[in-house]
C-alpha cells in the first residue's frame, strides 16, 4: 500500500494559522514542562463500592499507572476505571476508580510510589468509564525559543480561540512507529500475521524505534526479540512470549489484551478521521456547514443532519461562527450515523483509501461479535481560556501556554499550530 494511503495524517496538510510565523522550539524536556489536569464530569457521591482517587503521575503512561494502582489495591486491572489516557512525558492529574466491594480506604496502606501520588480519595456507586470527563487543562512550556516568541504564539491562540482548533488526533494515538492504525486495520481484515508484523516488525519510516528488537522479530528470533524490547512495551513482549512458545499468529492476536485491542481499533478510526479532516481543511469547509453534513451541537453534544431546511435557517451561520455548531467527521463503525451527499462520498473514499470497506466493517462485527463503536466527532473544538507568557528560569528562556480543551482533544494539535515543526517532525520530545 502506498505511504500516502496508510499515512495517519498526524502532520497537517496545512495549518489554519499558516500566515503566522512559527515559534519552533521543543516540549517535554522535563515532566514539569508539561502539566495536565483533568476536569471531572461529576463529583463522587461519597458512598458506594468504588473508591475514587485523584491521582498525580509523573513520567509514566496511564496504563503503567493503572498497574501500580491495581497492585496496591490487590485487584485485577479490569477493576480500575479511568476517563482518558494522559501523556507519559508529563505531570498529569486524573480521576481513577477502584472497584473494591466491602472495602474501605482504611483497609489499605498509604500508596508509596516515587512517580504516583494520591491527592484525594472518595467513594462512588459506579465505575469511571472512558469519556467521563469534561476536559483537560494544560500548562506547557515551549523551550528552545526566546521569550519574545510569545508574540506570534499569542496571535495563533487568538485565532484558534475565535475559529476553533482542528480536532485532529495527535501523534500519541498512533504509537512509537506511528502505525497503530495499521495494526487496527489488519485486526479488522482478519490478517493476524500482518497485524503482528505491524506491531513487532521493522518500520522503514521510523528506523530508530526498537530497531534491534524489530530486526530480530523479522528474522524469526522471537525470544531474543522479546529480550530486546523495553519492559515498558508489555504488549509487544507478551506477543513475542507467545510466539516463542509456538502459538500461531491467530492465537497470539486472539489473546491480545482487550484494552490494547480497542486502542488499536480506535487508532484505525482516528487515522481515517484525520484524513477526512485534512480534506475539509484543504477545501476550506472544516469550519462551515454544507448540505449533507452531520452537525455537532457543542453545548449538548447532540447531532443532526444538515438538510435544505436547516441551511435556510437565518441564524445558522451565526451559530457556526460563534462555535455553537460544527461539522463532524466519521469514527467509522457499522452503525455510525452517516452523512449524505458529497460529505458521505468523501468519508467513504477516506475509509477505502486505507484498504477497508463498509463490507469489511460488517464482516468484522459478525466474526468478532463486537461492533466497532462508530461515532461522529466534531471537526473543530473550542480553545478555552487561553493564556500565554514568556519567561526565563534556571533552564533558559521559554514560552508558557495554558488552555483548556474539551475531552478527546489533543494539546499537541494546538502546539503544532504554534510551533509548526520543520519537515513534519514530531513535537513530543526534544529528541
Amino acid at each position: 500500500m502506498p505511504a500516502s494511503q496508510s499515512d495517519p495524517h498526524v502532520i497537517p496538510a496545512m495549518y489554519i494559522t499558516g500566515d503566522v510565523p512559527a515559534t519552533g522550539g521543543v516540549i517535554k524536556q522535563r515532566p514539569e514542562d508539561f502539566l495536565v489536569e483533568e476536569t471531572p464530569l461529576y463529583q463522587p457521591a461519597g458512598e458506594g463500592e468504588h473508591i475514587y482517587l485523584f491521582v498525580e503521575k509523573r513520567g509514566m503512561s496511564t496504563l503503567e499507572m493503572v498497574e501500580v494502582v491495581a497492585r496496591h489495591f490487590r485487584v485485577p486491572r479490569r477493576a480500575i476505571g479511568y476517563a482518558g489516557m494522559k501523556d507519559k512525558q508529563a505531570i498529569t492529574r486524573q480521576v481513577v476508580s477502584v472497584h473494591a466491594p466491602g472495602k474501605k480506604l482504611e483497609d489499605y496502606p498509604m500508596l508509596d510510589h516515587e512517580r504516583v501520588a494520591i491527592l484525594w480519595a472518595d467513594y462512588h456507586q459506579n465505575k469511571l468509564r472512558t469519556g467521563h470527563l469534561a476536559g483537560n487543562r494544560f500548562s506547557i512550556r515551549i523551550r528552545g525559543v526566546s521569550a519574545t516568541a510569545a508574540l506570534p504564539a499569542k496571535r495563533v491562540l487568538d485565532r484558534l480561540e475565535r475559529v476553533g482548533v482542528p480536532n485532529r488526533f495527535g501523534e500519541q494515538r498512533f504509537g512509537h512507529c506511528q502505525n497503530n492504525h495499521l495494526v487496527g486495520r489488519e485486526l479488522i481484515l482478519g490478517n493476524a500475521r500482518a497485524a503482528l508484523d505491524a506491531l513487532l516488525g521493522p518500520n522503514p519510516a521510523h528506523r530508530d524505534q526498537q530497531s534491534e528488537a524489530r530486526a530480530l522479530y523479522a528474522a524469526g528470533e522471537f525470544a531474543r526479540a522479546r529480550e530486546a524490547f523495553p519492559h515498558s512495551l508489555r504488549t509487544e513482549r507478551d506477543a513475542l512470549a507467545r510466539l516463542t512458545h509456538g502459538q500461531s499468529p491467530e492465537r497470539v492476536v486472539g489473546t491480545l489484551d482487550q484494552t490494547v485491542r480497542r486502542f488499536m481499533l480506535s487508532a484505525f478510526q482516528s487515522g481515517v478521521f484525520n484524513a477526512v479532516l485534512d480534506a475539509r481543511i484543504t477545501d476550506g469547509s472544516y469550519a462551515s456547514l454544507r448540505l449533507g453534513d452531520v452537525a455537532h451541537i457543542h453545548e449538548s453534544r447532540g447531532q443532526f443532519v444538515v438538510y435544505d431546511t436547516v441551511l435556510a435557517e437565518p441564524d445558522l451561520m451565526d451559530r457556526v461562527q460563534r462555535l455553537e455548531l460544527s461539522p463532524t467527521g466519521p469514527m467509522w463503525g457499522a452503525s455510525m450515523k452517516r452523512a449524505e451527499g458529497v460529505t458521505d462520498t468523501l468519508e467513504r473514499a477516506a475509509l477505502e483509501s486505507i484498504g477497508v470497506s463498509l463490507d469489511d466493517l460488517g464482516r468484522y462485527a459478525a466474526a468478532s461479535g463486537e461492533d466497532l463503536e462508530g461515532a461522529r466527532r466534531p471537526l473543530r473544538v473550542p480553545v478555552i481560556a487561553p493564556q500565554i507568557e514568556g519567561g526565563v528560569d534556571e533552564h533558559g528562556s521559554y514560552v508558557r501556554v495554558a488552555f483548556e480543551l474539551p475531552r478527546g482533544a489533543f494539546a499537541t494539535v494546538v502546539l503544532r499550530e504554534i510551533m509548526k515543526p520543520a519537515g513534519g517532525r514530531g513535537i513530543e520530545t526534544d529528541s
